[in-house]
């Protein structure tokens, strides 16, 4: 298997799973509206919405050009409101430690950015 092509499996299914879970444990939105997000019903319906799908476009191999981007977006909100109010608080290794997954799909995401010009690579 091409390591491109389990990159792609491993992300969106992480997404899949990440979207699914918003979807499942709606207690969650009330941490979206505690971050102070505007319209916070809406913005959490529309990231775990946009998770599922993306994470089947990755998992397929489809359109990869198109949902990486706003994954990408997803993944700095994630961090700037979820992880980064931790660093002040409780220190670096801390915020490290936590935001380990986001940083981690983050990395993820802008390689397979890179590389999406290679078709053959995907397939």
């Amino acid at each position: 298997m091409k390591p491109l092509k389990l990159i792609c499996y491993i992300t969106g299914a992480v997404f899949l799973v990440s979207g699914l879970m918003k979807f499942i444990d709606l207690s969650m939105v009330n941490s979206f509206d505690q971050m102070g997000i505007p319209l916070s019903n809406y913005v959490y319906f529309f990231v775990a919405l946009f998770e599922v799908m993306a994470g089947m476009l990755l998992i397929g191999r489809i359109l990869i050009h198109i949902c990486i981007i706003p994954l990408i977006f997803i993944m700095l909100g994630a961090l700037f409101f979820t992880k980064l109010p931790i660093l002040p608080n409780e220190g670096m290794f801390a915020f490290l430690f936590a935001s380990r997954l986001d940083i981690t799909l983050l990395v993820l995401l802008t390689f397979l950015w890179t590389k999406r010009k290679e078709k053959e690579a995907f397939i």
